[in-house]
């Protein structure tokens, strides 16, 4: 449609009514800013006062120049303006102002804007969605900070929109809720930013804080509050209200500052009595009696979300000294989004590089989701807190989800985090380590899907070194390390492979395992080259368990961490308990450890030596059931069986070994011991049990079983033995000792090295010989 300079089209008494225009106008009232009314104007000044149908007009000028030149005579009380664009029409910063007489707002250049001459001001009509294009900012060479605070200060404004790169100089920090800001994909730079506060990763450019307030309450515990309870012990409940938030924090155990199990941002959802209060979140550690807890109200900022950003951060220099010069590279170094105290705030399809602190970073958050983000080749990695896509502190509730990065610390970082998920998420360039946790009682944590180094609860004492209840999986990693207080960590189709930092040079125990046995259980797992199993906590309820998985053995390492003769237990984790392996297979063992277990249950697994070379298996479990499964070219060399406690240089710290060999095993090959079991220490007390069992010797010198020392009791009810030889000394069986062999069947194995029968010594009747 046509419209002639004076406002009409054809019709004199037919000017555009103010209904109409708002109509036409839309969403963020931009869409009229292009080439649909050209250089035309809605109305002349002198037409503005009715339509006829009771409906004001509107006027039109071509820039905010002309907006803002208006003569005051022209100026009257809710005087709607359409503007064409901010330097001429048509440029996109078009948009609709009301003349408020009363008003005496700062003139920002964008939404409010003071005529040059008179009183009054005029302010944008919006259905709550921003535009940093009203202030005329059109790409990255015009500072958008002047911008980004007015928009986002501007309660009645919901959303604001990019629709150009930007560049802010500003760390802007808001209070508010209910604010989206969505950069569409285009590029955000801090070229010029000021200097960050030193240490202080919430330097973001935008940082949505909630307000901590001056109520606080404190409460000494009557009596335990135990694990899942979400049932609260206060001093007065008379002061919490149901859906406040308080954050909630025990006071820190002894052995580390920041060693507290409770440290939330919580809600209020009940009151139970004059001293309970009911909260959204279950307790995931038990807090004794006589505990410190301390409740602060807060007024958290809910629901600010941050999207689709390609942000690109500054170079800072690389120094890393620790003499900190002024200004030190974490001040100059910038990243883009933090929150505090922060409810359902999301942060989607933030794509960055060059960042200094995490990409996103969070602390006292809850109920949130980061997804479709992306870190590719941070400033820094070395020094603790920077190269993050997203560190998340004292957090419930989150979901991180299809996300990546490149040659960064970590993809995703926990510290004192619950009831979280991270899933397809995944980290190449890993060897610092894309999923990690603190170890700051991190609990209830699932990982799907992921690619990437795993290292949870491996921070120090300071955090307390323990977290519960981890599950991955189905998971690619270099490694995945999970050897301190980590209780009931499950692992199903987790696979550690063998990686390379640079061509050619292989990155340090890739493709292995370290578990920690305290309600340990893996399922469906493979790694190439090792696993290490300790124990640094008890704290679990259910069994220790693995079942179906495949373990590559590299030389010299352990598959069961021993009490080693000269090292003192404290701090060794070495690993106690019982554990049951089932369907599973150790291979290319060539010189490893199986050490310190109390009951090692082996259901259909097999040990199979390095291919040409055969491998050895020291066995320093107190008790081993091999049920099925069994030894191929390989050598169960039993080293005795440390006690856990006192001297462990001691004999007789040793406690006895047990074995028992049934339902089908089966022996096969040969070794470098040349024996499938051997016993050589004279401080070994042994008892041996051979049922259901099959043991064939490759070749005359290899011994089914070789007693040289110590006390021994052995019993072969129906075992089967090929070729090959036996060797039990003569002194091996006596104080208590003896040897019952019967009914057992014989092909072609040399009886010469046995001992001599007598009263504790049988092996001669019953047995079935095939010379």
């Amino acid at each position: 449609m046509f419209y002639s300079e004076n406002g009409t089209n054809g019709k004199a008494n037919e000017a555009i009514s103010r209904r109409k225009v708002l109509k036409t106008l839309g969403i963020g009232g931009a869409i009229l800013a292009g080439s649909a009314f050209g250089g035309t104007r809605f109305a002349s000044a002198e037409s503005l006062e009715s339509s006829g149908k009771g409906d004001r007009q509107v006027m039109w000028v071509a820039s905010v120049e002309e907006l803002i030149s208006l003569p005051p005579g022209q100026l009257k009380e809710s005087l709607h303006v359409f503007v064409g664009g901010y330097y001429k029409s048509g440029d996109g910063g078009g948009k609709l102002v009301r003349y408020m007489a009363g008003s005496a707002k700062a003139d920002n250049g964008g939404t409010v804007h003071k005529p040059a001459k008179g009183q009054g001001r005029f302010e944008v009509v919006h259905n709550g969605v921003g535009d940093f294009r009203w202030f005329g900012i059109f790409d990255a060479k015009t500072n958008a900070d002047g911008a980004l605070d007015a928009l986002v200060n501007d309660l009645s404004i919901r959303r604001v929109e990019a629709y150009s790169d930007l560049n802010f100089v500003k760390r802007h920090v808001f209070h508010r809720s209910d604010i989206e800001i969505d950069f569409q994909g285009h590029t955000v730079t801090t070229e010029g930013i000021e200097l960050n506060t030193v240490d202080n990763p919430f330097g973001a450019v935008m940082f949505f804080q909630g307000v901590k307030t001056d109520v606080v309450h404190t409460v000494t515990l009557s009596e335990e509050l135990p694990e899942y309870s979400d049932i609260f012990e206060v001093a007065d409940s008379s002061i919490f209200v149901v859906n406040s938030w308080w954050h909630a924090q025990i006071k820190n155990n002894p052995g580390g500052s920041a060693q507290r199990e409770l440290d939330y941002l919580i809600q209020v959802t009940e009151i139970l009595d004059a001293t309970h209060v009911r909260f959204n979140y279950k307790l995931g550690w038990p807090l004794a009696k006589g505990r410190q807890l301390t409740y602060r109200k807060i007024n958290p900022a809910f629901r600010c979300h941050v999207r689709n950003m390609s942000f690109i951060g500054i170079p800072v220099p690389p120094n890393g000294t620790s003499s900190r010069p002024f200004p030190t590279w974490d001040q100059i170094g910038s990243n883009p989004v933090a929150y505090e105290f922060a409810v359902e705030c999301d942060a989607s399809g933030i794509k960055a590089t060059k960042v200094f602190w995490p990409v996103v970073m969070r602390r006292y958050n809850t109920h949130y989701v980061t997804e479709r983000c992306q870190l590719m080749n941070p400033e820094e990695r070395d020094w603790g807190g920077t190269g993050y896509l997203t560190q998340q502190i004292n957090v419930l509730y989150g979901h991180v989800r299809d996300c990546n990065t490149s040659n960064a610390r970590h993809l995703n970082d926990f510290t004192c985090a619950a009831y979280c998920m991270v899933e397809n998420c995944h980290g190449d360039g890993d060897e610092y380590g894309p999923f990690v946790t603190h170890g700051q009682f991190e609990h209830d944590l699932t990982y799907i899907n992921n690619s990437g180094l795993l290292s949870f609860a491996n921070s120090g004492s300071t955090w307390g070194h323990s977290a519960k209840r981890v599950t991955v999986k189905k998971h690619i990693a270099s490694r995945i390390v999970a050897h301190k207080r980590l209780t009931d960590l499950t692992l199903e189709d987790c696979h550690a492979v063998v990686t390379y930092t640079k061509p050619g040079v292989k990155m340090a125990n890739s493709g292995s395992f370290w578990v920690n046995m305290d309600g340990l259980q893996m399922r469906g797992c493979t790694a190439q080259e090792m696993i290490t199993i300790s124990r640094s906590s008890s704290r679990a309820k259910r069994k220790n368990m693995i079942d179906s998985c495949t373990f590559g053995m590299l030389k010299g390492y352990e598959i069961a961490r021993p009490i080693r003769s000269g090292t003192a237990q404290v701090g060794y984790m070495p690993c106690s308990g019982d554990l049951t392996i089932l369907n599973s297979e150790f291979y290319n063992v060539e010189d490893v450890n199986l050490g310190s277990i109390d009951k090692l249950t082996l259901i259909n697994t097999w040990f199979k030596g390095l291919p040409q070379v055969g491998g050895t298996v020291k066995v320093g479990a107190r008790e081993i059931v091999m049920q099925g499964g069994g030894l191929v070219d390989c050598c169960f060399l039993f080293t005795g069986a440390w006690d856990k406690v006192g001297d462990v240089n001691n004999p007789k710290n040793k406690p006895d070994q047990w074995i028992a060999i049934d339902g089908g095993a089966v022996f096969s090959g040969t070794n470098g011991e040349k024996a499938f079991l051997k016993s050589a220490d004279p401080a070994n007390v042994i008892t041996w049990n051979f049922g259901n069992c099959r043991s064939a010797a490759a070749d005359a010198d290899t011994v089914h079983f070789q007693i040289q020392g110590g006390t021994n009791k052995l019993k072969a009810v129906g075992a089967h033995f090929t070729g090959g030889k036996y060797e039990a000394a003569d002194g091996a069986f006596g104080g208590g000792g003896y040897f019952f062999m019967t009914s057992c069947l014989e092909e072609k194995v040399n009886r010469t090295a046995l001992p001599a029968e007598n009263n504790t010594v049988k092996h001669s009747a019953g047995n079935f010989s095939i010379t």
